[in-house]
């Protein structure tokens, strides 16, 4: 997987970082990450990381969450997409599908849409976007 011990090391750096959005902080785009991520303020975008997520109360994500797992206690408006362990918290409200493993439900958690459990779990691929790497351009169709 990895070539070198170094680049293991990386890997291993940048997979234990943690990120925090705070209560009352609004966010408008695309967040990308390796390590954890918590939010408790607004997010209006989708959340990827290689990592956990975890959702705290106040907050509110409209866009779709791709993670290895998570745990949520706020709201969600898009699809949710765990490859291990989904937790929902009895405050938790999820408007889209869900995609996962292993989910825990706990008492008073609310979910509306469909769920898929135990499917292969596919890997989450940071900085890119349909396969390509962020930043490339787009092949243009040409015109006759």
């Amino acid at each position: 997987m990895f070539s070198s011990k170094e680049e293991q090391k990386v890997a291993q750096e940048l997979s234990n970082s943690s990120n925090i959005i705070g209560k009352g902080t609004c966010l408008e785009g695309d967040i990308e990450a390796y390590g954890n991520i918590r939010i408790e303020g607004k997010i209006i975008g989708n959340l990827k990381t290689k990592s956990k997520v975890a959702l705290g109360k106040s907050c509110i994500v409209e866009g779709n969450i791709l993670a290895q797992n998570a745990e949520i206690e706020g709201e969600v408006k898009g699809k949710v997409e765990i490859t291990e362990v989904l937790i929902l918290k009895p405050t938790s409200i999820v408007h889209g599908d869900i995609i996962t493993n292993k989910l825990i439900v706990e008492s008073g958690a609310t979910f509306n849409g469909a769920c898929k459990m135990g499917s292969a779990s596919k890997e989450i691929k940071i900085g890119t976007t349909n396969g390509q790497k962020l930043g490339q351009e787009q092949p243009q169709a040409k015109t006759v």
